[in-house]
């Protein structure tokens, strides 16, 4: 059921939801061979190049207005790249082939495979800026938090929207240096953490998903997956609010010369505009989505598909074995 003040994709968009279920599941079976063995950037490319191939025969032209790999010399389907065959609609695409490389190489549960796609012209492009500092919460709160306002001000709000205690909200913040008063300020006004190494956009999920543990995310995180969340919280009637944050002298000066306000917060729509749809495939598995596994010559996987107000679970079968690394 589409939930009120929600903007539904247009029909065109809906088309594009097998091609994104078959990029994830494809990234996330290339991906998962590279699981444990320490080597998270031949694990990213193995899902980059998936992926790639995948939408490479997507009906229509895309353009990758944000992917992921940049800010950490990682490789990546770039900004400003463009796939699809050309016949059929235009679209945008955000995209981190492999969330959680380190959860991937070191066989944490976690990882999974993500896209976002949205009507041409409507994802926002950061540019330079590789982070994002950023809230999400769930359609009970949308419309009341502020990043301006300090951690307890916002951990208030929530809780009133959500009819709780600030002692019963579970946030989400990373565990990162940059994050560690943050969390003290969080602890110390009574709400759970829970801290991810990394992950943003999982952790974004357990947040929106109506039967998610955690009831807001708080923290910086990347822009790649920032504007996927957005996509994510557009479908499902949450809010978000976004500002850059960079984590380096040159990003900053990057950001300044390319024109960019750094005190500037974007809203949801602004980051994305139009119709929205999110697909994400489990790698190594975890509390949201199950890693491929074999069954009898085919390969299941698990995937989340969030569009047009609704959040579905979708297996997927391909015929075959999963890839083995061999020294």
């Amino acid at each position: 059921m589409q939930r009120q003040n929600e903007t539904a994709p247009s029909t065109n968009i809906r088309t594009l939801e097998s091609v994104a279920l078959s990029a994830t599941s494809s990234a996330a079976v290339a991906s998962h061979g590279w699981v444990g063995r320490h080597d998270k950037k031949a694990a990213d490319a193995a899902a980059t190049e998936a992926m790639r191939r995948v939408l490479a025969d997507a009906p229509g032209r895309g353009t990758v207005v944000i992917g992921e790999g940049e800010k950490d010399e990682a490789p990546m389907l770039f900004n400003g790249e463009t796939v699809g065959n050309g016949q059929g609609v235009e679209f945008d695409i955000a995209v981190d082939p492999l969330e959680g490389t380190s959860f991937c190489a070191k066989n944490l549960p976690g990882s999974m495979a993500t896209i976002s796609f949205a009507e041409s012209g409507t994802m926002w492009s950061p540019g330079p800026g590789f982070y994002m500092d950023k809230i999400v919460v769930p359609p009970q709160a949308k419309g009341l938090v502020d990043l301006a306002d300090a951690p307890e001000r916002t951990l208030g709000k929530v809780a009133k929207a959500l009819g709780k205690q600030v002692g019963e909200l579970r946030v989400v913040i990373m565990d990162k240096p940059r994050h560690q008063d943050l969390i003290k300020r969080v602890l110390k006004a009574g709400a759970a953490v829970h801290a991810p190494a990394e992950g943003d956009v999982g952790g974004s999920l357990e947040v929106l998903l109506p039967t998610g543990p955690a009831d807001l995310l708080l923290g910086i995180g990347g822009t790649p997956e920032g504007v996927m969340t957005a996509a994510a919280v557009r479908a499902l009637g949450g809010d978000m609010l976004g500002r850059l944050a960079p984590q380096r002298n040159e990003e900053a000066e990057a950001i300044r010369a390319a024109g960019m306000d750094l005190e500037r917060i974007y809203t949801c729509d602004e980051l994305v505009g139009g119709g929205a749809l999110f697909a994400a495939t489990g790698v190594t598995g975890g509390a949201l989505l199950s890693e491929p596994r074999d069954s009898d010559g085919a390969i299941l996987t698990e995937s989340l598909l969030i569009s047009s107000g609704e959040v579905r679970r979708v297996s997927h079968t391909t015929f075959g074995s999963m890839p083995r690394m061999t020294p």
